[in-house]
Formats: C-alpha cells, structure tokens, sequence
C-alpha cells in the first residue's frame, strides 16, 4: 500500500509539472501567434481547446475521480468497504493485468495515456521555446527521472561518499570515466563541492584536490565552470542547510582559480547574471575581496583546509630539482610534464621556471633540453605566460647573487631570454632591462661563500651572547677592498636568520644594526637584496611582509636610514602588487603613525632582551639624571656610554632640549660641551639637533618667564650651533614648523 501511494504521489507530481510545461508552450505558442495577427479562426478554436483540456485535465489530477488511482473502486487499489480491513479484498495482488495502457494505445480503465504519456526518452532540449533551465535542478523532471540523468545522479553521489571514505584519487577517476555521459560531469562538480561544504576541513580539501586532478583528463573545463556556476546560483537555498555557505562556496572558489581550473573572469562573468540581492553576488564578492586580493594569498588559500601542510617550500623546491635532474638524464618530456603537473602547486611554477634557467647556467650542455622542456610547458598549458615572466623576473632580480657563483651570469641570461622570444614562449617587453655592468666589481667567488658561513656562525653566537664588540671584530678583520659587498651581505644574513626567530633576537637585530655604524649605502644595498628574495622567503615565512616592513621603519626610527632611502629602495620594486612594494607601504603606515617611534622601538620588546622598553617619563627622567651628574663633574666619556645605553636614538632631541634649556637657565656652557663631543662621534644626528632646537624654540614663550633673555640666548646658540654644523646654516625657526631649509 505505501509503495503504491509513493508511486501515485511520483506520478501525480510529474504530471503536475509536466501539465506546468504544456500550458506554458501553449502560452507561448499563442502570443507569438495574436501578436503577429495571422492566427485563422480555426487555429484560434484550436487553442481554445487546447486551453480547455490542459485546464479540466489539471483540475481532474489534483481530485480524487472516480477513476483515479486513488479511489477505491480502481483495480490497482484495495476495496475498503465498510469497516473490513483494507487488505481483506485486495484484488490488485491476484489480478492478472497491471492496468497499464495497451501498446499504442490510449489507456483504459483507471490508466492515464495519450497527450500526457511519456517514456524514458524524454530529454530536455535547450532549443526548445518551452525549456526552462531551472528545471535542470529539480528532482522531479520527468525526463531525468526515467532517463540517463537521473541514473547519472545517483551513481555520482555514490562515487562522492565512497571517495571521501577512500581518498583515493585515481578509483574515484576511473569511476568517473566508467560512468561516462561527460555532458553530466557539472553535476559532479555541484555535488562534489556542495557535499563537502557540510562536512570538515579534510574532506574540503579532498574535494579541491580531487577537482584539480579531475581537470581537462575527466571533466572538461566548460562542465567545471559550468559546476560552480550552478553552485553560486543555488547558494540561496544551500545557506539554509550550511549557514556559512558564503565564506566556504567564495574559499572553494577562489582555491579553484588558484588551481587554475577556474579563470578569473568567472567572477566578474557571474557578478553580472546574478540578481543584486542574491547570496550568490555575496559569495563572489567574498572571494574577489576576502580571499583572492589579500597578499599571499594562494599560499594561504591552499594551506586554508589544511592542504600542503605538509608541503614546505623546501620540499617543493627539492621536488622540483630532482624532476629536473632525472629529465635531464632521461631526456623524456611527457614524463617530466606529468611529474610538474602532480605537485599541484601551479601558483609557485615560477619556482620550475628559475631552478630550470638556473640549472641551463650550470650545465651549458643541457641548456637546449631544458629549454624544450619550458617551451612544451607553456604550449601544453601547464604553465601560464605570468609564471613564466615571474620565473624570467626573479632572474634578473637575483643575478647579481648568481654571478658570484656563475661567471658571465648577466651575458648568459641574456642569451636564454633572446632564446626564449624568439621562439615565442617568453615575452621579453614584460620584463625589466637586464644591462651588463662591467665596471661593478664582484667578489671572489670562495670568498663570498667563506663570508657568509663565518657570517651566520658570528650572528647565531650573537643571538646567544649579544657581545657586539665581537661581531665588530669579526667585521673589521675581512677583507676591506670589498667591505661594501661584505657589509650588504651581512645585513641580509643578519635580517634572514632574524625574522626566522623570535622577538628578542628581532630586537637584537636591530639593536646590532644600529650600532655597527655600517655606510647607509651598505644598508640600502641589504635591504634591497632583501626584497628581491622577499618571494622564496614568503614560502617558508608568511609574515615576510610584515616583519620586513618592521626592520625597514626600525631602521629609520635608529636613523640607520634617512627617509630618502626608503624612496630609494622603492624604485628596486616591480610594480605595485609586487611584495617589496607592499613592505614599503606598509613601512610607511608605520612611520607615520602617532608616537611610531616609541611603538617602533617597542614592537620587539626593546633595549634588545625579552624585558618591555623604557616608558617615555622613565626615559625624559633617566635624562634628566644624566645632565645633572655630569654637569656637578660627570665624566663625558661616560655620559655618551649612557645616553648609547638608552638605546633609544629617535628620542635623542629630548637630551638636546634639556641641555640647551639647562644652559640658558644657569648660563652654563658645560653641557654644550656634552653635545659637540655626542654630535662628534655620530651619537647624536643633525635630524636630532634639528628637533631638539626646534622643541626649545616652540617653549620660549614659556621659558622667557623664568628667563627673560631666553630668545636672544637661543638666536645666539642657533648661530653658534649653524656654525659647528649641527644645523643646516640656510635653516631657521619659525612656529609652524621646527625649522624651514630655505634652499
């Protein structure tokens, strides 16, 4: 009895819809019809028939007629009669005859046939004027129901549950290929994807890895986008069975256009279907702005669900060198395309490209297969024309480091980009000038290998013991004809190893580099080559930017670095999404910041140890002790030994107001003579002076009550101070501003 109303139920559903589509063809058929004015008056008879049995017909579904399946007098239902039991005379079970129609009959008594009769060869056909694609979804069409589709449905859910008990990527293929009907396959996708929204982190990250191996071998790319284009429109109804349906459909996107098996203009594309209030305009939006602009960002998509955890960046890299070594051998090009293609790591591709130029350098006898090996890369697809002038970029960007291990680098990598557009794969415009620099000296070779290990040891024992007197020796004792080169390097190893700890070696970092006293050109020099690497470095340390923006505004807040130098290492970024440019702007929002100083120097910690630093009247009070012992016959070697000890250079023009203002409230020039000595040996900067005086210059007002001769002291010792050089002598006073240059 329950299989019997379930299948009357089914049936009364589909002609109910079925009904829907004929009236509306009707409709359809009909307005082109009167409006065109040619329609006969027999044809309008016609219709009106028509339009009068869809009508009575509908009516007769949706009541119970004498001979519908649901009354009891039919004979595929039980006799209830009175108050025996419905099964008592159930007749159904001993008749002979199913009370299905004839063949090419009309039906008889209690069966439906005729107009509405249909078969399992029903297919929706999209040039159809009556086709709706929203019926593609429903679960009671007709067509999909009896027909192929419907049978692709079920046996797709079944491959979906067994793949996330299995995680096996190459059963669930070969399933998939078994069930064949390839025009289906964006029903995989919806299902895979939506299956997975409602389940954990693990069986997310199946999902996008099995779409990715799934891509152009299986599933086509038309049927992919086809699949998430179905998924945003469904996303209203998916939001009431997954609440956070917009944040994980916009990540299961967005790891798709990382994979590459989306294009990007799939957003925008989609955007402009979709109604204004749909979740499914949220859900692009959230992948556009939440996911796909953020920095870094494929590294952190594809880490999001707990893929390529274990998949380091020096794995990668690893991996990648032993697939080229082995075709270099082997010689053989599919193998080592489909070796590319299984590291599923299509956003660092340009890692393949620069590890196989660089190898092409090492082995000029192999530089031909290698070559091949890009050139079918890129013809194949695998790897897409921005990977490649990334991997040509951060050739350039590195080929000073490489000449000191390869001679004549600059002319050889010139002669692989000329190889490279000239066979078409490579577009050189896109790439920054590479120009020989004959003059520019470069180190020995073993030297600088030899440097960079005694280096790291020195800083490693440093983090350990912070004596920096024995790294100053270390320092003095290389060779002087390339201290420029030497110096740079070391602010690159000391800069690296740091941001690999934590904050107390970052403080100590910074404390070394201020007090090294090296050349600000040595620095910019580090800082450069710094962010050359800044992308093999944001493998394996996702805050690069962060943490090389601190270094950068650290700097200028010692005074390491002029603000002019920041401009400078500027003009070494490439474009505006480049990583050294964001450090910089990033550096600047620090700079600019109110109290940046103080919040610069107390990011790490401060005074170079895990204690908190100095608070600002601890620090103006420190000072003020300071002056006042060494005025009542303070040793002047050891007043500059505590004002280092402060550790704080950015505040230096506190001690300069304090010791001028002391000087014209007692008229006594001993602490002139404390500055001159500090502005001597470079402890105290012009910037300092300047700040300080201009400090002094915006309190005379006040001061003047105490002192009434105040300003004419302070003119007096703004001239004494132009002269000894410790303001600029075009500079002068005024109240808007500290101090004005007027050249």
């Amino acid at each position: 009895m329950d299989l019997e109303l379930f299948d009357v139920r089914e049936r009364v559903a589909f002609l109910y819809q079925r009904l829907k589509r004929v009236r509306r063809g009707f409709q359809h058929i009909s307005l082109m019809d009167f409006s065109n004015g040619s329609v006969s008056n027999d044809r309008r008879k016609v219709h009106k028939s028509a339009f009068d049995s869809a009508d009575r017909l509908s009516v007769s579904l949706l009541k119970t007629s004498p001979k519908s399946p649901m009354s009891p007098k039919s004979p595929r239902s039980p006799k209830v009669q009175g108050k025996h039991s419905p099964f008592k005379h159930d007749r159904s079970s001993h008749s002979p005859k199913d009370g299905r129609p004839k063949k090419s009959g009309y039906g008889g008594k209690g069966t439906w046939g005729g107009l509405l009769d249909t078969d399992g060869s029903y297919f929706l056909d999209p040039n159809d004027p009556n086709y709706d694609s929203s019926e593609e979804c429903e679960p009671l069409d007709a067509g999909k129901s009896t027909g192929d589709f419907e049978e692709y449905k079920k046996k797709a859910i079944i491959i979906v549950e067994e793949y996330f008990v299995t995680d096996d990527v190459a059963s669930t293929s070969n399933e998939l290929r078994e069930l064949g009907n390839p025009r289906y396959s964006f029903y995989f996708v919806k299902k895979l994807v939506s299956m997975a929204m409602d389940r954990h982190d693990k069986e997310k990250e199946m999902a996008a890895a099995l779409l990715s191996s799934l891509y152009a071998d299986v599933v086509d790319p038309p049927q992919v986008y086809k699949g998430f284009s179905k998924l945003v429109k469904s996303a209203d109804d998916l939001i009431v069975d997954i609440p956070d349906t917009v944040d994980v459909l916009a990540l299961f996107i967005a790891r798709a256009v990382v994979d590459d098996i989306l294009p990007p203009a799939f957003l925008t594309k989609e955007m402009a279907s979709l109604p204004k209030d749909s979740k499914g305009i949220e859900v692009l939006k959230r992948c556009e702005k939440g996911y796909l602009a953020a920095p870094l960002h494929a590294d952190l998509i594809e880490r999001r669900w707990g893929g390529s955890m274990n998949k380091t960046a020096e794995n990668v890299k690893a991996r990648i060198i032993n697939l080229l070594m082995e075709y270099v051998v082997s010689g053989d090009t599919k193998e080592a395309c489909r070796c590319i293609n299984d590291l599923k790591v299509s956003f660092f591709h340009h890692e393949i490209v620069k590890r196989t130029l660089i190898m092409a350098m090492e082995r000029p006898q192999a530089e031909g297969r290698l070559l091949d090996l890009l050139k079918e890369a890129v013809e194949e697809g695998l790897i897409n024309s921005s990977q490649i002038s990334k991997g040509f970029g951060r050739m350039i960007d590195t080929v000073d480091d490489l000449s000191l291990d390869i001679p004549n680098a600059r002319e050889i990598l010139q002669s692989l980009i000329s190889k490279a557009a000239s066979e078409g794969w490579l577009c050189a415009s896109s790439l920054k000038s590479l120009k020989v620099e004959p003059g520019k000296q470069a180190l020995d070779v073993g030297s600088a290998k030899i440097f960079k290990m005694k280096a790291q040891s020195t800083i490693q024992e440093y983090f350990l013991s912070g004596d920096i007197s024995e790294v100053s020796s270390f320092l003095e004792s290389e060779d002087k004809t390339c201290s420029a080169e030497l110096n740079a390097l070391f602010v690159k190893k000391l800069i690296t190893l740091a941001m690999d700890r934590k904050s107390r070696e970052k403080e100590m970092a910074s404390v070394l580099l201020s007090s090294l006293y090296f050349p600000a050109e040595d620095v910019v020099n580090g800082f450069t080559m710094l962010i050359e690497s800044a992308d093999d470095t944001a493998l394996d340390n996702p805050v690069v930017v962060e943490d090389l923006a601190m270094f950068l505004a650290r700097a200028e807040v010692d005074e390491v670095l002029a603000p002019q130098h920041l401009e400078e290492i500027g003009t070494q970024c490439v474009g505006p999404e480049s990583i050294g440019n964001k450090v910089l702007q990033m550096a600047r929002s620090l700079l600019k910041a109110r109290l940046s100083g103080e919040r610069i120097l107390r990011c790490w910690g401060g005074g170079g140890s895990s204690r908190p630093g100095w608070a600002v009247e601890d620090v103006k009070d420190k000072i003020g002790k300071l002056l006042e012992e060494f005025e009542s016959g303070g040793d002047i070697r050891e007043a500059c030994c505590c004002i280092k000890e402060l550790g704080m250079p950015f505040f230096h023009h506190e001690i300069v107001k304090k010791a001028l203002v002391t000087i014209m409230e007692k008229k006594n020039e001993k602490l002139w003579s404390l500055l001159e000595e500090c502005f001597g040996s470079g402890l105290i900067t012009m910037n300092q002076m300047t700040k300080g005086f201009g400090r002094v210059f915006e309190s005379l007002d006040d001061l003047a009550l105490d002192v009434p001769d105040a300003k004419k002291q302070f003119t007096n010792y703004v001239e004494r101070a132009k002269i000894a050089g410790w303001l600029e002598s075009s500079s002068y006073f005024s109240k808007s501003e500290h101090a004005t240059s007027t050249h």
